[in-house]
């Protein structure tokens, strides 16, 4: 029998998971149209629901909505206390967030292109996946991905819905045993994880790829367009090593600045840092998690 409990935020109002439906006609169903946010949560001891960099996030999904016609306005605090009160209803003591934003169900030829409809807004707490220990004192492996990120397509750097290339990239990962796939951008230079960004370590400085909105910040107003989504987690990490007086460069990056780095993680709002030891058959420096690394992976656990 199914779960009666209204605990998924559907378009304004809790429902159960069995009575959770969209149209048939929605925009990410029949083209893909829309945005999403993964954001690990807690409940703390007297039952207050806790998200991870939520306002960080709401403000990402806020930025890409404008910038990519999805709506005309959105709001930031009833979409942060509807999902605190989806983690509350879900129950979840460690919890992973999905809010989807999508097109709604339209025609956009019909609408004339524009957001002129009211989009689906789904909201669902479900038990955070755990990842073994090992992994993290070990650290993973990661393969060279075949699919290249385009720093021309618009849709590129934002949290859109189109996932399946990745995902296709990340089951070849886990069939050759590794935790990720790098992605390469088209001009060769490195991306990211598909499904996390990337950071080097040499010479006790951070290094990672300039991602989309730093392009000017770093390369002047003549710097292309960059395929890489600004991390929640990514950001929090800069700043921890920022508070600790590392270095930290957004540049542009290819496989040898990969592959002759002291150190390697891969960063998300699922596993906070990952310490990366192998890509393909190369091993990182001594092949074991560096000591930046784990500094940085204890503080960012310490912050959240």
């Amino acid at each position: 029998m199914p779960d009666p409990t209204p605990d998924v935020f559907l378009n304004g109002a809790f429902v159960s998971r069995h009575d959770a439906r969209v149209s048939a006609f929605d925009a990410a169903f029949q083209h893909g149209v829309g945005l999403f946010e993964t954001m690990s949560a807690r409940i703390g001891p007297e039952g207050v629901p806790h998200i991870a960099r939520l306002e960080a996030h709401l403000e990402r999904l806020i930025t890409s909505a404008m910038e990519l016609g999805l709506v005309e306005r959105l709001r930031a605090q009833p979409l942060a206390d509807a999902a605190l009160e989806t983690v509350r209803k879900a129950g979840h003591t460690d919890a992973r967030v999905r809010l989807t934003l999508t097109g709604g169900d339209l025609n956009m030829l019909e609408q004339g292109g524009g957001p002129q409809h009211d989009p689906t807004l789904l909201i669902v707490s479900q038990p955070a996946t755990r990842y073994p220990e090992a992994l993290f004192e070990r650290g993973g492996a990661a393969v060279i991905a075949d699919a290249k990120a385009n720093p021309l397509d618009p849709t590129a750097g934002h949290k859109t819905l189109n996932y399946w290339w990745r995902l296709r990239e990340l089951q070849r990962a886990a069939r050759a045993g590794a935790a990720e796939a790098i992605v390469l951008q088209v001009s060769n230079h490195l991306a990211g994880g598909t499904v996390s960004n990337l950071f080097v370590v040499k010479n006790d400085t951070l290094f990672t790829p300039i991602a989309r909105g730093e392009e000017e910040n770093v390369g002047g107003q003549n710097a292309i367009p960059s395929p890489v989504l600004p991390g929640t987690t990514r950001e929090a990490v800069i700043e921890l090593a920022e508070s600790k007086r590392l270095g930290c460069a957004r540049k542009m990056l290819d496989v040898n600045d990969l592959l002759d780095a002291d150190e390697v993680f891969l960063t998300n709002s699922s596993w906070g840092v990952l310490p990366i030891v192998k890509i393909e058959k190369e091993a990182i420096a001594d092949a074991v998690p560096g000591p930046i690394t784990r500094d940085l992976r204890a503080a960012l656990l310490g912050s959240e």
